[in-house]
């Protein structure tokens, strides 16, 4: 039998260059529901692109990197984690 996993994602924004990041035990569906703009939180922030994501065996310890994520250093450490990406993604 499979495991199950928990995720934290994280969203890039086109339209305000921003993150979102979120908690999921599907990221697949989840970024899914966000491109149909089926969130709340980033529906008026399309178009999306998911560009980051992390698997956890145990949910408390997604649900605490997730809130890690969105404070100022969390932050700070996925710009830098994903410095490269988001060159990238500005030339787009």
């Amino acid at each position: 039998m499979a495991e199950k996993f928990y995720y934290v994602y994280v969203l890039w924004s086109f339209k305000d260059k921003m993150f979102y990041i979120g908690f999921s035990d599907d990221v697949e569906r989840r970024f899914l529901e966000h491109q149909r703009g089926d969130n709340i939180s980033t529906a008026k922030r399309l178009p999306v692109k998911l560009i980051f994501f992390e698997a956890y065996l145990s949910k408390p310890d997604a649900l605490r990197r997730e809130s890690y994520f969105k404070t100022t250093k969390g932050k700070t450490t996925l710009r830098q984690m994903l410095k490269d990406t988001l060159t990238d993604l500005d030339s787009q």
